[in-house]
C-alpha cells in the first residue's frame, strides 16, 4: 500500500520512537531505581550494593534480551495484525486522549473535580 520508507526516515522514526519510549518509561522506572540506589548506598558492604544493582539490572535486561530474540516472530505477527486493522481502534483513541490529558495536566484537574463532585471516591483507598 505504501512505499517502503527510506533509510533516513527509518533512522528518524526510530529516534522518535525511542524518545517516546523513554518519556513513558521514566515515571515507571525512576522510583524503583532510586529506591534500589538508596538501599544500595545505605548497605553496610560494597558487595551487598553490587548484588542489589546486579539483580535489578538482570531483571531489567532479561526482558530486553528476550524481546530481541523474538523480534522476527513478533514482526511477523504485527504484520498480520496490521493487515486486520486498517483504522485506529476506540481503545487507541482513548489512549491518545489520555496521553494528551496527562501531558496538558487536564487529567489531574479532572481527578480533583471528580473527587470534589463524588465524595464517595475520597473514602476509597
Amino acid at each position: 500500500m505504501f512505499p517502503p520508507p527510506s533509510t533516513s526516515w527509518r533512522t528518524i522514526s526510530a529516534f522518535v520512537l525511542d524518545l517516546a519510549f523513554a518519556f513513558g518509561w521514566t515515571p515507571c522506572i525512576a522510583p524503583i531505581l532510586a529506591a534500589i540506589l538508596t538501599v544500595g548506598a545505605a548497605s553496610t558492604t560494597l558487595p551487598d550494593g553490587i548484588a542489589l544493582l546486579t539483580i535489578y539490572s538482570l531483571g531489567l535486561g532479561v526482558l530486553f534480551l528476550l524481546s530481541a530474540l523474538f523480534t522476527d516472530t513478533l514482526a511477523t505477527k504485527v504484520e498480520g495484525v496490521r493487515a486486520t486493522y486498517t483504522r485506529p481502534t476506540p481503545a487507541a483513541a482513548v489512549m491518545i486522549v489520555m496521553g494528551i490529558a496527562i501531558m496538558t495536566g487536564y487529567l489531574s484537574a479532572f481527578a480533583f473535580w471528580l473527587l470534589a463532585t463524588l465524595h464517595i471516591l475520597s473514602s476509597i483507598g
